[in-house]
């Protein structure tokens, strides 16, 4: 769920940051991209991990990620840097936040019960 929930969220970001570039709005493009297509990255990592341990720190990593891209998403909504509809990105990073947090709430729980 979260992995395609990730990659979703991924491709409407790609769009969001066309927009930017066409307002060569370059370094918020930049920031952007980077932050929101890693949430997947590392969702797709976590799921080939090695141990639970490296689970958690990649679904960790993920989370940081989906906080740094809600930062630059309320940055460019309060500076009005563009104009299109924002609510929609703002309220999937939000979600993947929660999911994310309680995925690894949950593994670090599950892993400190096991010892």
């Amino acid at each position: 769920m979260i992995e395609e929930k990730s990659f979703q969220f991924s491709l409407e970001i790609i769009a969001l940051v066309k927009e930017l570039r066409k307002k060569k709005e370059y370094v918020f493009a930049d920031q952007l991209l980077k932050s929101a297509t890693s949430i997947g990255a590392n969702v797709c990592e976590a799921g080939a991990s090695q141990s639970k341990k490296d689970f958690i720190s990649k679904m960790s990593i993920a989370s940081k990620e989906a906080r740094e891209t809600r930062y630059w998403l309320r940055l460019i909504l309060e500076a009005e840097i563009i104009t299109s509809d924002m609510e929609k990105p703002l309220e999937e990073i939000e979600q993947i936040i929660r999911i994310l947090t309680k995925i690894v709430k949950t593994s670090q729980f599950n892993l400190k019960s096991k010892t």
